[in-house]
Protein backbone atom coordinates (compact mmCIF):
# COMPACT_ATOMS: atom_id res chain seq x y z
CA UNK A 1 0.00 0.00 0.00
CA UNK A 2 1.25 3.47 -0.86
CA UNK A 3 1.82 5.82 2.08
CA UNK A 4 -1.03 8.13 1.09
CA UNK A 5 -3.56 5.31 0.95
CA UNK A 6 -5.73 4.37 3.92
CA UNK A 7 -6.97 0.83 4.27
CA UNK A 8 -10.66 0.08 4.80
CA UNK A 9 -9.80 -1.42 8.17
CA UNK A 10 -8.02 1.78 9.25
CA UNK A 11 -10.98 3.86 8.07
CA UNK A 12 -13.44 1.76 10.03
CA UNK A 13 -11.26 2.09 13.13
CA UNK A 14 -11.16 5.86 12.98
CA UNK A 15 -14.73 6.53 11.86
CA UNK A 16 -16.06 8.74 9.08
CA UNK A 17 -18.65 9.79 6.56
CA UNK A 18 -19.78 7.65 3.66
CA UNK A 19 -21.26 7.86 0.20
CA UNK A 20 -24.83 6.73 -0.39
CA UNK A 21 -24.94 3.20 -1.76
CA UNK A 22 -27.10 0.11 -1.97
CA UNK A 23 -27.27 -2.14 1.08
CA UNK A 24 -25.13 -5.20 1.57
CA UNK A 25 -24.37 -7.02 4.80
CA UNK A 26 -21.28 -5.80 6.62
CA UNK A 27 -19.98 -5.83 10.16
CA UNK A 28 -18.85 -3.29 12.70
CA UNK A 29 -20.26 -3.58 16.21
CA UNK A 30 -23.23 -5.41 14.69
CA UNK A 31 -23.89 -2.75 12.03
CA UNK A 32 -24.81 -3.23 8.39
CA UNK A 33 -23.19 -1.13 5.69
CA UNK A 34 -24.14 -0.14 2.17
CA UNK A 35 -21.79 -0.73 -0.74
CA UNK A 36 -21.92 0.42 -4.38
CA UNK A 37 -22.94 -2.00 -7.10
CA UNK A 38 -25.36 -4.20 -5.20
CA UNK A 39 -29.09 -4.63 -5.64
CA UNK A 40 -32.00 -3.82 -3.39
CA UNK A 41 -35.34 -5.63 -3.32
CA UNK A 42 -38.35 -4.11 -5.05
CA UNK A 43 -40.02 -1.43 -2.97
CA UNK A 44 -36.75 -0.42 -1.35
CA UNK A 45 -35.83 3.10 -0.31
CA UNK A 46 -33.82 3.43 -3.53
CA UNK A 47 -36.85 2.49 -5.63
CA UNK A 48 -38.95 5.08 -3.80
CA UNK A 49 -36.36 7.82 -4.31
CA UNK A 50 -36.06 7.04 -8.02
CA UNK A 51 -39.82 7.14 -8.41
CA UNK A 52 -40.17 10.54 -6.74
CA UNK A 53 -37.14 11.95 -8.59
CA UNK A 54 -35.41 13.43 -5.54
CA UNK A 55 -34.13 12.43 -2.11
CA UNK A 56 -35.17 14.07 1.14
CA UNK A 57 -32.15 14.23 3.41
CA UNK A 58 -32.09 15.06 7.10
CA UNK A 59 -29.22 17.33 8.10
CA UNK A 60 -28.21 19.26 11.20
CA UNK A 61 -27.16 22.51 9.45
CA UNK A 62 -23.69 22.21 10.98
CA UNK A 63 -21.04 23.73 8.67
CA UNK A 64 -18.72 22.61 7.21
CA UNK A 65 -20.39 19.20 7.24
CA UNK A 66 -23.96 20.23 6.46
CA UNK A 67 -25.35 23.62 5.51
CA UNK A 68 -28.47 25.27 4.13
CA UNK A 69 -27.71 28.35 2.02
CA UNK A 70 -30.03 31.41 2.16
CA UNK A 71 -31.63 30.33 -1.15
CA UNK A 72 -32.43 26.90 0.30
CA UNK A 73 -29.60 25.06 -1.46
CA UNK A 74 -28.21 22.15 0.52
CA UNK A 75 -24.43 21.93 0.67
CA UNK A 76 -21.57 20.80 2.92
CA UNK A 77 -19.31 17.75 3.00
CA UNK A 78 -22.14 15.30 3.66
CA UNK A 79 -24.89 16.51 1.30
CA UNK A 80 -22.40 17.20 -1.52
CA UNK A 81 -21.26 13.58 -1.52
CA UNK A 82 -24.84 12.31 -1.29
CA UNK A 83 -25.91 14.52 -4.18
CA UNK A 84 -22.97 13.44 -6.35
CA UNK A 85 -23.61 9.75 -5.77
CA UNK A 86 -27.36 10.03 -6.29
CA UNK A 87 -26.83 11.96 -9.51
CA UNK A 88 -24.75 9.09 -10.89
CA UNK A 89 -27.65 6.80 -9.96
CA UNK A 90 -30.10 8.89 -11.94
CA UNK A 91 -31.55 10.91 -9.05
CA UNK A 92 -30.92 14.59 -9.89
CA UNK A 93 -32.05 16.41 -6.75
CA UNK A 94 -31.74 16.42 -2.97
CA UNK A 95 -33.95 18.38 -0.59
CA UNK A 96 -32.53 19.18 2.84
CA UNK A 97 -34.58 19.07 6.02
CA UNK A 98 -32.92 20.61 9.08
CA UNK A 99 -33.74 18.57 12.16
CA UNK A 100 -32.31 17.95 15.65
CA UNK A 101 -30.18 14.83 16.04
CA UNK A 102 -32.66 13.33 18.47
CA UNK A 103 -35.38 13.49 15.79
CA UNK A 104 -33.37 12.03 12.90
CA UNK A 105 -34.04 8.33 13.45
CA UNK A 106 -37.73 8.74 14.40
CA UNK A 107 -38.22 10.91 11.31
CA UNK A 108 -36.50 8.35 9.09
CA UNK A 109 -38.72 5.57 10.45
CA UNK A 110 -41.80 7.76 9.95
CA UNK A 111 -40.77 8.37 6.30
CA UNK A 112 -40.40 12.13 6.75
CA UNK A 113 -37.04 11.86 4.93
CA UNK A 114 -35.24 9.17 2.96
CA UNK A 115 -31.65 9.54 4.13
CA UNK A 116 -29.80 10.94 7.12
CA UNK A 117 -26.74 12.84 5.90
CA UNK A 118 -25.28 13.98 9.20
CA UNK A 119 -22.88 13.08 12.00
CA UNK A 120 -25.00 10.35 13.50
CA UNK A 121 -22.53 8.43 15.67
CA UNK A 122 -22.50 4.70 15.02
CA UNK A 123 -23.50 2.62 18.01
CA UNK A 124 -25.06 -0.76 18.68
CA UNK A 125 -28.51 0.55 19.61
CA UNK A 126 -28.89 2.29 16.23
CA UNK A 127 -27.70 -0.60 14.09
CA UNK A 128 -30.99 -2.48 14.41
CA UNK A 129 -32.80 0.55 12.94
CA UNK A 130 -30.44 1.79 10.23
CA UNK A 131 -28.10 0.75 7.42
CA UNK A 132 -24.82 2.64 7.47
CA UNK A 133 -22.78 3.47 4.41
CA UNK A 134 -19.04 2.97 4.24
CA UNK A 135 -17.05 5.50 6.35
CA UNK A 136 -15.22 8.27 4.50
CA UNK A 137 -14.40 11.16 6.87
CA UNK A 138 -13.24 11.59 10.44
CA UNK A 139 -13.59 14.49 12.86
CA UNK A 140 -11.99 15.29 16.19
CA UNK A 141 -13.83 16.95 19.08
CA UNK A 142 -13.12 20.18 20.98
CA UNK A 143 -14.64 22.69 23.37
CA UNK A 144 -15.48 26.28 22.47
CA UNK A 145 -14.62 28.26 25.62
CA UNK A 146 -14.10 31.90 26.62
CA UNK A 147 -10.70 33.23 25.54
CA UNK A 148 -8.01 31.96 27.89
CA UNK A 149 -10.08 28.90 28.85
CA UNK A 150 -10.65 30.17 32.42
CA UNK A 151 -12.04 26.84 33.65
CA UNK A 152 -9.10 24.93 32.11
CA UNK A 153 -11.40 22.45 30.40
CA UNK A 154 -9.39 19.90 28.44
CA UNK A 155 -11.47 16.73 28.83
CA UNK A 156 -14.87 15.39 29.83
CA UNK A 157 -13.24 14.29 33.09
CA UNK A 158 -12.43 17.93 33.83
CA UNK A 159 -16.09 18.82 33.35
CA UNK A 160 -17.25 16.05 35.66
CA UNK A 161 -14.69 17.02 38.30
CA UNK A 162 -16.20 20.48 38.76
CA UNK A 163 -19.96 20.42 39.52
CA UNK A 164 -20.16 24.15 38.77
CA UNK A 165 -19.12 23.68 35.13
CA UNK A 166 -21.86 23.65 32.49
CA UNK A 167 -21.42 22.39 28.93
CA UNK A 168 -23.68 23.16 25.97
CA UNK A 169 -24.53 20.32 23.58
CA UNK A 170 -26.94 19.46 20.79
CA UNK A 171 -29.52 17.03 22.26
CA UNK A 172 -29.13 13.55 20.82
CA UNK A 173 -25.70 14.30 19.36
CA UNK A 174 -22.49 12.41 20.00
CA UNK A 175 -21.29 14.97 22.56
CA UNK A 176 -24.52 14.68 24.54
CA UNK A 177 -24.04 10.92 24.63
CA UNK A 178 -20.37 11.22 25.56
CA UNK A 179 -21.18 13.33 28.60
CA UNK A 180 -23.95 10.99 29.70
CA UNK A 181 -21.84 7.87 29.13
CA UNK A 182 -19.23 9.30 31.49
CA UNK A 183 -21.97 10.12 34.01
CA UNK A 184 -21.75 13.89 33.85
CA UNK A 185 -24.80 15.06 35.89
CA UNK A 186 -27.79 16.33 33.89
CA UNK A 187 -27.56 19.64 35.74
CA UNK A 188 -24.23 20.33 34.06
CA UNK A 189 -25.58 19.79 30.54
CA UNK A 190 -27.14 22.72 28.69
CA UNK A 191 -29.25 21.75 25.66
CA UNK A 192 -29.12 24.18 22.74
CA UNK A 193 -30.90 24.02 19.34
CA UNK A 194 -28.00 24.80 16.99
CA UNK A 195 -24.34 25.77 16.72
CA UNK A 196 -24.80 29.50 16.89
CA UNK A 197 -26.87 29.13 20.06
CA UNK A 198 -24.04 27.14 21.63
CA UNK A 199 -21.55 29.93 21.01
CA UNK A 200 -24.03 32.48 22.34
CA UNK A 201 -24.55 30.39 25.49
CA UNK A 202 -20.80 30.55 26.18
CA UNK A 203 -20.66 34.27 25.42
CA UNK A 204 -23.56 34.96 27.79
CA UNK A 205 -22.13 32.82 30.59
CA UNK A 206 -24.96 30.27 30.46
CA UNK A 207 -22.38 27.60 29.62
CA UNK A 208 -18.65 27.36 30.30
CA UNK A 209 -18.03 25.39 27.12
CA UNK A 210 -19.72 24.22 23.93
CA UNK A 211 -18.87 20.63 22.95
CA UNK A 212 -18.83 19.95 19.17
CA UNK A 213 -16.55 18.64 16.39
CA UNK A 214 -13.44 20.78 16.01
CA UNK A 215 -14.11 21.92 12.43
CA UNK A 216 -17.68 22.88 13.28
CA UNK A 217 -16.46 25.02 16.15
CA UNK A 218 -13.79 26.63 13.98
CA UNK A 219 -16.50 27.71 11.53
CA UNK A 220 -18.43 29.32 14.43
CA UNK A 221 -15.45 30.95 16.12
CA UNK A 222 -15.80 34.64 16.92
CA UNK A 223 -14.12 37.31 19.06
CA UNK A 224 -13.75 36.27 22.68
CA UNK A 225 -14.10 32.55 21.90
CA UNK A 226 -11.25 30.05 21.92
CA UNK A 227 -11.28 26.52 20.51
CA UNK A 228 -9.45 23.96 22.64
CA UNK A 229 -7.10 21.36 21.26
CA UNK A 230 -8.54 17.98 20.30
CA UNK A 231 -10.05 16.27 23.32
CA UNK A 232 -8.82 12.87 24.32
CA UNK A 233 -11.18 10.15 25.44
CA UNK A 234 -10.81 9.43 29.14
CA UNK A 235 -10.99 5.68 28.53
CA UNK A 236 -8.94 5.40 25.34
CA UNK A 237 -5.35 6.49 25.89
CA UNK A 238 -4.37 6.35 22.23
CA UNK A 239 -7.32 7.93 20.52
CA UNK A 240 -9.43 11.05 20.53
CA UNK A 241 -13.19 11.25 20.67
CA UNK A 242 -14.31 10.46 17.16
CA UNK A 243 -17.53 11.13 15.31
CA UNK A 244 -18.85 8.65 12.77
CA UNK A 245 -20.12 10.62 9.80
CA UNK A 246 -22.65 8.40 8.07
CA UNK A 247 -25.48 8.32 5.62
CA UNK A 248 -28.30 6.09 6.74
CA UNK A 249 -31.18 4.46 4.95
CA UNK A 250 -34.43 3.29 6.46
Amino acid sequence: MRKNEISRRQMLRTGGAAALALPVAGFLAGCSFTQPGTGQPAGSTLDQIKKQGFARIAIANEPPYTKIEPDGTVTGAEPDVVAAVLKRMGIPEVQGVVTPYESMIPGLKANRWDIIAAGLFMKQSRCSQLRYSEPQLVSTESFAVPAGNPKKLTSVAAVKADPAVKVAVLPGGFEDGALKTQNVPAGQIVNIPDGRSGIEAVQAGRADAFFLPTLSLESLKTDGIEITQRLWSDDHQNGGMRWWWVFTLG
